[in-house]
């Protein structure tokens, strides 16, 4: 199973609170069952796990999602740029013509020998960052 990016759990409080929404309402909102997972991404203690999840509750409380992602240490890793733009390993394998199975090695490892030029290029158009961003992105 992947591990999903961490959120800031305090700017997801801060944002539910100033959305005017209880846990429970937020809950209720993005599809999830009752306000204590809300509570535990609020704690740290877990996280949405998929980026469709992730963008409904930025929607539910008017945020970006970026500002409820903890940012990254050093470059963004290929995980936290597609969270970032809401898309599913196969959406973005897809747009870049590559093997849903080397999408996810890369997110797990990095690669040693990045990929062609048309490929860093598709895969940064499709997550809007720039060809360097997933470059470094892709980097052991």
């Amino acid at each position: 199973m992947e591990t999903a990016p961490a959120i800031d759990g305090a700017a997801l409080r801060a944002a539910r609170i100033g959305a005017g929404l209880t846990q429970h309402q937020l809950a209720h909102e993005v599809g999830v069952v009752g306000g204590e997972r809300i509570s535990m991404w609020e704690r740290g203690e877990a996280r949405p796990r998929s980026p469709q999840l992730l963008h409904a509750v930025a929607r539910a409380v008017q945020v970006r999602v970026t500002a409820l992602l903890l940012p990254p240490e050093g470059a963004a890793s290929l995980r936290w740029l597609r969270f970032a733009a809401g898309l599913s390993v196969d959406e973005v394998a897809r747009a870049a013509h590559v093997s849903v199975a080397s999408l996810k090695r890369w997110e797990a490892q990095g690669c040693r020998r990045l990929p062609s030029a048309a490929t860093l290029n598709a895969m940064a158009e499709t997550l809007g960052v720039l060809s360097t961003e997933v470059e470094s992105a892709l980097r052991p």
